[in-house]
């Protein structure tokens, strides 16, 4: 997440993003690998106590990604690195300094 998340910084707006094929790419990439994580990485018990976490819209993504539905829509990936990344992260934050 943080890696999507610097490859980013410097983007202001969707424009800037994807002037840069290369940034799309590893954020895109780096996007479906978390999305895989998280449906891989931890048990279903251990998802459910986690209900905070949108565990199948981050698979949903990798889903998108992967399988190419109708082309990867720029927007959405955008929206998800500047909307939905930042409370992700902290989110699983405030998890970890629970432990």
């Amino acid at each position: 997440m943080h890696t999507v998340l610097k490859y980013s910084e410097d983007c202001h707006d969707i424009e800037a993003f994807q002037s840069e094929s290369m940034r799309v790419e590893a954020c895109v990439f780096n996007l479906m690998q978390i999305g895989e994580l998280a449906k891989q990485s931890l048990s279903d018990s251990a998802k459910n106590e986690l209900n905070n976490v949108p565990w199948k819209q981050l698979y949903g993504m990798r889903n998108r990604i992967v399988h190419g539905y109708d082309g990867v829509d720029m927007r959405i990936v955008w929206d998800t690195i500047r909307l939905d990344l930042p409370e992700l992260l902290d989110e699983l934050e405030r998890i970890l300094e629970k432990d």
